[in-house]
Order: structure tokens, then C-alpha cells, then sequence
């Protein structure tokens, strides 16, 4: 089961990384790019979120073995 929590973080990167590259495109075009700035900046945010709620579950896991 972690190892899918891990996997959903760097989903989340990937997804900011492929807004971050349209914003550029799309800036540089001078279209509208307001649309993939939200989702890299809720990609960021989940990312963030996912990793701290897992570490806190790894932490938590671990105390209860011990």
C-alpha cells in the first residue's frame, strides 16, 4: 500500500511538470494560460500534502512495531 502512496506523489510532479512546460509554451505563443497555472499549482499542493500524510503514516507505522 505505500509503495502505490509513493507512486500517486510523483504522478502529482509529473502533472505540475507537464502544466509548468504548457505555461511556458503557451506564455511564449501569448495565449491563455491560466488554466494549467491552477493545475501546477494543486499538482504542488497535493505533492506536498501526499508526502507528508505518508511519512506521518510511515512514522506512526513504525512506532507500532516498536
Amino acid at each position: 500500500m505505500m509503495k502505490i502512496l509513493k507512486y500517486t506523489e510523483f504522478l502529482y510532479l509529473a502533472v505540475a511538470i507537464i502544466s509548468l512546460y504548457q505555461i511556458y509554451a503557451l506564455w511564449s505563443a501569448g495565449e491563455e494560460f491560466y488554466t494549467f497555472v491552477f493545475f501546477a499549482v494543486v499538482s504542488i499542493g497535493m505533492f506536498a500534502f501526499r508526502r507528508h500524510y505518508r511519512k506521518k503514516f510511515e512514522k506512526r507505522k513504525q512506532d507500532n512495531n516498536s
